[in-house]
């Protein structure tokens, strides 16, 4: 009866939104009154522990806290689980949902519905949570309340007088909101068998793995028996405790909590985001089989969008790569890898990415948590390529595309590409999708001033600058959301860079055809720019098959000979100046490019 009473006491629940829209900002709020947090020790974006979030202003990684709070003489536990906003991200936010009852569907006062809005309102309907709705940043000048509350009461379909509106900033009404989720939010639910599912883990040096878990039945403490249902791993429980925010010890998880546990596993594979933990007694340990155990439901797996190879500059580092990806993969359970070589750059890794934003934020936390330097290809999708002997093979690089007289076709990704825009940036964004392959499928309107697009697009197209280009032409008020839908056979080639007469594979990319020239020059054109000049020309040629499409020439480095001369005869310095004409054409026969690693970066930022 008293775990009954407790749990009763116990709201687990979420915020999600778009991106910016003030997810952080709120959570500090709710810090802050529930007393989570010392006000002398409060700092913005409390929650976004890594110096990456700070610096971008964005959330990468969910964030579990949990606060106490007081209504009407009760006392209550809160479980909140703080979550990304951008589309690379999703999957942190699909796993947030399934490990609570409620989510507060925060959208920003001055920007509206957006897509990542609409896209994480699915997912939280999917798992049949309650959406408590507010529009936040009331405060700021440009804020469209009384618009935005209309937009979300059409979408909801619900009373616009059921709408909060908040700010995080100022706090106002923030109160208002943590008594909704107490009122709204329904207590979890207990059953009888000992069960929590991982949502999340990271890695410590002594305590091993750590998995974030949510009870759902029974509870867990120190020195229990348990094991992981789907990596049959077992293991002694070496401590238990919550996120307050920091990792606080407790004496026991009980159901309905969030909290972690400490496995004391050295090995990152045996925790597997997902999976179901319970106590090693409900198994039979032989053949790790209970007849009537049931794990809970795990998630979809993450479908990789986007692939680029990682070569370690030093050849020696590759173990420190592998080991790396292994210790990222359990704070990123969408991140993929596997084993990969190249004849120019050695062994190496090809990574499997949601998107862009994405391969860059693992590229950076590489560089910065593992000190790694880093040769990354041109990110790329995966192609169906048929043979013409009838076979079909799956590329995720362009130097495996085969010889193009052994090829019938190629078959690329398409995804259904929803954007949300104001009416008034209908013309420019329109404008710009027609500069890309795109099939228009649709348009649709909620409210009285925003406009939502449907194309179909192939996925090489939204991977690269497309999302710059769209907040560029729409001053930041448009957005995007992806799905992927299928395969579609396209006129496709492979298009090689040559430096200095040397093939570099990680420039090399499958593009459509009729854009190889467009590209090759772009390409050939920004190398031009990004590559130090070296002690002789060096060369930028675009190819495709023998042929060359686009060339540049880096002129080389020139040393003053003459400098030191006073006087005399013309002859001496032509002379001079001949002898170093003829070392710049020896050194130019033997010499080889050395290409600095920001080289590679600067040319994945398009």
């Amino acid at each position: 009866m008293e775990d009954e009473f407790f749990m009763k006491n116990i709201r687990n629940f979420v915020i999600v939104a778009h991106v910016d829209h003030g997810k952080s900002t709120l959570a500090d709020r709710f810090l802050e009154l529930t007393g989570t947090v010392e006000k002398r020790k409060m700092q913005e974006q409390y929650l976004d522990t890594m110096e990456l979030e700070r610096e971008r202003g964005i959330t990468i990684k969910l964030q579990p806290v949990r606060m106490s709070y007081i209504l009407h003489t009760k006392s209550y536990i809160l479980n909140l689980i703080d979550t990304p906003g951008h589309v690379d991200f999703s999957y942190e936010v699909s796993r947030s949902l399934a490990a609570v009852e409620g989510a507060i569907l925060l959208v920003d006062a001055s920007k509206g519905v957006q897509a990542q809005t609409l896209a994480n309102l699915h997912l939280a309907k999917t798992q049949g949570l309650k959406i408590i709705p507010a529009v936040n940043k009331i405060d700021l000048p440009n804020a469209r309340t009384a618009q935005v509350k209309e937009e979300l009461s059409y979408l909801l379909e619900m009373e616009q007088n059921e709408i909060l509106e908040v700010s995080g900033k100022t706090g106002a009404n923030v109160e208002k909101l943590l008594q909704a989720v107490i009122e709204k939010v329904p207590p979890p639910r207990q059953d009888n068998e000992t069960k929590a599912l991982i949502f999340d883990s990271t890695f410590d040096a002594y305590k091993g793995v750590i998995a974030y878990v949510r009870i759902f039945d029974g509870g867990f403490k120190r020195g229990d028996k348990i094991a992981s249902w789907a990596t049959k791993a077992k293991f002694d429980v070496l401590e238990v405790g919550f996120f307050a925010p920091k990792l606080t010890l407790s004496s026991e998880l009980s159901a309905g909590d969030i909290g972690y546990i400490a496995t004391g596993l050295k090995d990152p594979g045996l925790i597997r985001v997902g999976d179901t933990l319970t106590n090693a007694e409900y198994l039979n340990i032989s053949t790790f089989k209970h007849l009537n155990f049931q794990p809970l439901a795990g998630y979809k797996e993450p479908k990789p969008m986007v692939f680029a190879s990682f070569f370690p500059e030093n050849a020696e580092d590759y173990d420190l790569l592998k080991d790396a990806l292994g210790k990222l993969k359990l704070t990123d359970a969408s991140l993929i890898y596997e084993p990969e070589s190249s004849v120019g750059l050695g062994r190496g890794f090809r990574l499997g990415f949601l998107g862009m934003l994405h391969v860059e934020i693992i590229s950076e936390r590489l560089k910065r948590e593992f000190g790694l330097s880093l040769i990354i290809s041109t990110p790329s999708v995966e192609y169906s390529v048929k043979l013409a002997s009838g076979e079909e093979v799956r590329i995720r690089s362009a130097s495996l595309l085969p010889d193009p007289s052994k090829v019938e076709s190629i078959a690329e990704p398409v995804v259904a590409l929803e954007i949300i825009t104001p009416s008034s940036y209908l013309g420019s964004v329109m404008e710009l999708v027609s500069s890309f392959r795109n099939t228009y499928k649709a348009t649709d309107y909620f409210g009285k001033e925003t406009a939502l697009l449907r194309y179909e697009v192939p996925l090489s197209e939204v991977i690269t600058d497309f999302y710059d280009k769209l907040k560029s032409v729409s001053s930041g008020y448009a957005s995007m959301s992806y799905e992927v839908k299928g395969m579609t056979v396209n006129d496709l080639v492979r298009l090689d860079i040559l430096i200095a007469g040397e093939l570099v594979e990680p420039f090399s990319r499958i593009v459509p055809k009729d854009k190889a020239y467009y590209e090759g020059r772009t390409m050939v054109t920004k190398l031009k720019e990004v590559i130090p000049p070296q002690w002789f020309e060096v060369a930028i040629q675009a190819v495709i098959g023998g042929k060359v499409i686009a060339r540049e020439s880096i002129r080389a480095r020139r040393k003053d000979v003459t400098g030191y001369l006073y006087g005399g005869d013309v002859t001496r310095k032509m002379k001079l100046l001949e002898k170093q004409k003829k070392g710049k054409k020896k050194m130019k026969e033997a010499g080889r490019v050395n290409l600095p690693q920001d080289v590679f970066l600067k040319m994945l930022k398009r």
